[in-house]
């Protein structure tokens, strides 16, 4: 066994070895695997190896096609037979809500090149002549999709990865993982000790174990699924006889189950409510091939709605259950990318869907350590979207939610209950009183909006405008007329100071820093490539010290990224602020009146221009004054001690009472922000794009000096950018606009870019849409069409910021 490597993966499973192959194919051939047993023992074993291309997200969507594309490719590389059947893949539909989730998707598939076919329930019998189509509206197929055998496919990467010099140890246990005093890692196994720059946990149900070597808190904890085959059916051995194609994987989604041909019978597998979690504590050391007692009970409404869709699943004896552990995370996404506060340590854990995601994952993990960042943008998968809020009861209760939420409608305003509230600001109970909707964002409650006194407090979740739609209109009314009261406190916060504090943030971000005491600018920290990863609102405190202020989502994230760029000589201090510090944003054109009548300040245009900030009494409290906000109208993010937080939002209420103050929601947020064409961190902002793609001229200055990713991008410039970034009217909507994802076309259907984002304007009185297209048809008065749902909708290009385009109103 060596001594030294370059990285050690450690775990044999299917995503652990499609690691090591990646990294050995972009060349990096002094790479180890140890597997404490045998590869596949843990969970790949008893995978069925379904490889569903069905996606809603853009970026795990092309890591699913990647790795579909990729194991075909692998098997003629290795002359290994990995088991792939191209026999396609039907998903049903019982209502139009599940229709409506299939065309969205069919709209992200067709920017990623996915095909996706629509059926009539008749047409569903050219691919599942068994089936019963009673009660279905309509199923999608895709055509390139189909299932694989995962032993098969981990032995031919095993293969692949030593063809190109790479070792795997099977046998040998890690027992610890520490850091050398020169800032290499050492893994410790029971055959000796392996010195490494990078490591990568990919360790299925030992990922919390692993964690704790490290000092990690993993929010993986594995769930029970089980999976029944059955006897062979005489039908399907007589289908075979007479030379007839295999039926496709078959997926009832209302039903909650998949089903697929096997040996002559079929597989069942549900995903029922009640599936507990496994290795709460941790798998045993001696734990190999493991399976738990089976309970059938649990699955009886699944068996029952498989018997009426497929009567010949009723017909066949039971031939064997399989109960198993499957890695579950809250949001039932995989953790792939960097750890947190430790460098060099990577994890590719959580994968509920690991035989398929497995090839993509362990592709754009290796272009992550080699190059330093993946070619697609990773953030829905990224280990950081948790935090410490992500304890192990709460995982317990997330993770059965997850798994038993599998097939349900991914509405786009989905709001899951489980474990909430959790993280709450001081004026939770006053913004519920006053009709708050809430949602979740990194453990925190949002309001989403509000409703009404006799409105119920409760979102009906659409793909369409829903019955919150009409109410959302009258909260932005109410900010653009009046003025209204946002909670933020869920801002992401923090201080960064010290001698060197200046020139590491001049270094790290794009725009010029702030010049003046109290002064503010929108600043983006670039990837390498030129791409954004981070956003951040900073101010000047001082001569060495400055307050940053991002999204809540983008907390670990963020302040990861700012403390693994630190210098490491004392020169500058990161202190996290967010739990400490309250934000209550104040926006409308009565906005300086009410404020006026509780502060002391001048808060006059003169006193008190746009984009500064200056510490205020708000009634008797203090309070950061920062005049800005993400809704274009007049307005202040008052920045506060938590502890004071309702003694302002009274104050406030009661101020503004004569002038029509209201609360208004994230959701009203939202669609003024469109209007005012602000970009978003995960969807206009992307490391996919340049910053430049992204329409952030204002914001990037290449001559400033050298900053992170300047060169590159300035090279990225002179070789011409793919996409620009564009705000569209579209045109003849009924009930429903786009939400992202969706496809912008020519007139004769060609695909030239996409929806990033989309809602309606109220101010404008128009449906808006964000997008990324081809820059050649991004001139204002450019009419292209957009697909939304069963529509195909004409769009015209508009200016950019068509609600104010002079920013009169946040300067009044």
């Amino acid at each position: 066994m060596k001594s030294h490597a370059r990285v050690v993966v450690i775990g044999g499973g299917v995503v652990g070895v499609s690691t090591l192959y990646h990294l050995a194919k972009k060349g990096w051939s002094d790479v180890v695997l140890v597997e404490r047993k045998e590869l596949t023992s843990g969970s790949t074993w008893h995978a069925a190896g379904l490889l569903p291309l069905f996606n809603m997200s853009y970026s795990v969507g092309q890591i699913h096609k990647y790795s579909v594309k990729f194991y075909q490719e692998l098997q003629e590389e290795t002359g290994m037979d990995v088991g792939f059947r191209n026999v396609s893949n039907i998903r049903l539909a019982s209502n139009q809500d599940r229709m409506d989730e299939f065309r969205q998707y069919a709209g992200v598939a067709s920017t990623i090149g996915v095909q996706v076919d629509f059926l009539t329930p008749e047409q569903v019998l050219d691919y599942w002549p068994m089936a019963n189509i009673e009660g279905l509206v309509g199923a999608i197929r895709h055509p390139q999709d189909g299932y694989i055998q995962p032993a098969d496919l981990t032995q031919a990467l095993a293969r692949g990865a030593r063809d190109r010099g790479a070792e795997i140890y099977r046998n040998t246990a890690v027992t610890a993982i520490s850091r050398s005093d020169d800032g290499l890692w050492i893994v410790s196994t029971d055959k000796g000790d392996i010195t490494c720059e990078h490591v990568v946990s990919a360790t299925g149900n030992f990922a919390r174990k692993t964690g704790e070597m490290v000092g990690l808190n993993i929010p993986v904890i594995p769930v029970e699924h089980q999976y029944i085959v059955t006897e062979a059916h005489p039908d399907i051995q007589a289908r075979h006889r007479d030379g007839k194609p295999e039926m496709g994987v078959l997926r009832e989604s209302e039903g909650q189950w998949y089903m697929r041909e096997e040996a002559g019978g079929l597989i069942l597998g549900p995903y029922e409510k009640g599936a507990p979690v496994c290795y709460l504590d941790g798998p045993s050391d001696d734990s190999e091939y493991e399976l738990f007692q089976e309970d059938l009970e649990r699955l009886e409404p699944h068996i029952e709605s498989a018997m009426n869709r497929v009567p010949a699943f009723g017909e066949s004896g039971v031939k064997r259950v399989y109960n198993g552990a499957i890695a579950y995370t809250p949001d039932g996404n995989p953790i792939v990318g960097p750890a947190w506060n430790l460098p060099n340590f990577w994890l590719n854990e959580g994968h509920s869907f690991g035989i398929t995601a497995a090839g993509g994952a362990g592709w754009q993990l290796a272009e992550w350590i080699v190059d330093g960042e993946p070619t697609i943008d990773m953030l829905g998968v990224d280990p950081r979207r948790y935090g410490s809020y992500a304890t192990k009861s709460y995982l317990k209760v997330k993770n059965e939610e997850a798994y038993a939420n599998v097939f349900v409608t991914h509405f786009p305003d989905e709001e899951r209950t489980e474990a909430r509230p959790l993280r709450t600001a001081p004026c939770y109970d006053r913004l519920k009183a006053l009709g708050a909707v809430f949602g979740q964002k990194f453990g925190w409650e949002r309001a989403n909006w509000f409703a009404p006194e006799g409105v119920p407090q409760e979102d009906h979740w659409s793909f369409r405008r829903s019955n919150y739609f009409e109410h959302i209109g009258n909260e932005v009314r109410n900010v653009n007329e009046n003025a209204g009261l946002l909670d933020m406190s869920a801002f992401a916060k923090a201080r960064i100071s010290g001698p060197g504090a200046e020139a590491f943030l001049n270094h790290l971000v794009a725009n010029k820093l702030p010049k003046k005491v109290g002064r503010v600018a929108l600043c983006h920290a670039l990837t390498e490539r030129g791409g954004v990863h981070s956003e951040f609102t900073i101010q000047r405190e001082s001569a060495t010290s400055f307050y940053l202020v991002s999204a809540g989502a983008g907390q670990r994230l963020d302040h990861d990224w700012i403390k693994k760029h630190m210098p490491t000589d004392g020169s500058v201090r990161m202190d996290n602020l967010t739990n400490s510090i309250g934000v209550l944003v104040l926006a409308g054109p009565k906005s300086r009146d009410i404020l006026d009548k509780i502060t002391r300040a001048d808060l006059s245009n003169a006193a008190f221009p746009w984009l500064s900030g200056q510490m205020i009494d708000v009634n008797l409290a203090p309070a950061m004054a920062i005049r800005v906000n993400f809704v274009g109208e007049l307005g202040w993010e008052l920045h506060h001690p938590i502890e004071y937080q309702n003694h302002i939002f009274d104050a406030l209420m009661a101020a503004g009472a004569e002038f029509g103050l209201k609360p208004f929601g994230i959701r009203a947020m939202d669609a003024m922000r469109l209007e005012k064409s602000y970009r978003l961190v995960g969807t206009e902002l992307s490391i996919e794009y340049a910053a430049l793609e992204s329409g952030l001229h204002r914001f990037v200055h290449l001559n400033k000096g050298d900053f992170k990713g300047q060169r590159q991008l300035a090279e990225w410039q002179e070789r011409g950018f793919a996409n620009a970034m564009v705000t569209l009217e579209v045109h003849d909507t009924t009930d429903a606009d786009a939400i992202g994802g969706n496809p912008i076309m020519t007139e004769d259907g060609t695909v030239i870019g996409r929806a990033t984002s989309g809602g309606y304007g109220f101010r404008l009185g128009k449906s808006l849409a964000l997008a990324m297209v081809r820059p050649d048809l991004a001139t204002p008065g450019t009419k292209l069409m957009i697909d939304i749902l069963d529509q195909r909708l004409p769009v015209t290009v508009l200016e950019d910021s068509p609600f104010d385009p002079d920013n009169a109103r946040l300067c009044a």
